[in-house]
């Protein structure tokens, strides 16, 4: 395998897709069942099952023709990689953490921020955004609007 950076998206190519596509669906058909991986030379790998769960939800992904990037959770990110796994540009990114909506610190002049503390925040912006659909369907409901 060619050397991987951290981050690094790995996109699959047309043959890859199609052997995670089905690679997965033999995975999930035994879901229940210990995981052992044979390797070429013969060793057999025993794996934890949260490494088989991790495994279906990176081939479904691959599958699907996704770029697929594992993060640490202690990892630290610089604010682009931050950026790019928000989904928001860089200077946004400043201005959320000049407000103090994710924590960082600084390495030199360098922000640095957490994975995890950019993961909270994404998830409270999901959960903040499903309630306020939710609060509006109900009020379109109260109101007759039929939506």
């Amino acid at each position: 395998m060619a050397d991987v950076k951290a981050y690094d998206p790995v996109v699959p190519t047309q043959a890859e897709t199609r052997m995670a596509e089905e690679s997965g669906r033999i995975l999930a058909a035994h879901a229940r069942e210990d995981l052992r991986v044979q390797l070429e030379d013969g060793q057999t790998l025993a794996l934890p099952q949260s490494v088989a769960r991790l495994l279906a939800h990176i081939l479904t992904e691959m599958a699907e023709g996704n770029a697929v990037t594992m993060i640490p959770i202690h990892a630290e990110m610089t604010t682009q990689e931050a950026a790019n796994f928000l989904n928001v540009s860089r200077p946004h990114l400043i201005g959320l953490l000049e407000k103090r909506e994710i924590p960082f610190h600084k390495v030199g002049t360098h922000r640095r921020l957490r994975f995890q503390d950019v993961r909270a925040y994404k998830d409270r912006l999901n959960a903040n955004r499903s309630q306020a659909l939710d609060d509006l369907a109900r009020v379109s409901q109260e109101l007759g609007m039929g939506y």
